[in-house]
């Protein structure tokens, strides 16, 4: 877990932005999939990259609690 959130290697950069794609998708989704919202392919795109806008810093500090 260390090399993934520390590392700046390539392959850990291209992991991490991964990891948050598929968590923003899920996070914008998720209510569409049940049957909450039925959300424009636009607004879904956008809710993912604010989401992953928002990851991003969050897992530099769960990096950094970890060393």
């Amino acid at each position: 877990m260390d090399d993934f959130l520390n590392s700046n290697e390539a392959k850990w950069r291209l992991a991490r932005t991964i990891v948050q794609g598929i968590i923003g998708a899920a996070i914008m989704y998720l209510p569409d999939l049940i049957g909450l919202v039925d959300m424009p392919p636009q607004v879904a795109a956008f809710g993912t990259a604010v989401i992953m806008a928002i990851l991003s810093p969050f897992m530099a500090v769960l990096g950094d609690r970890d060393a």
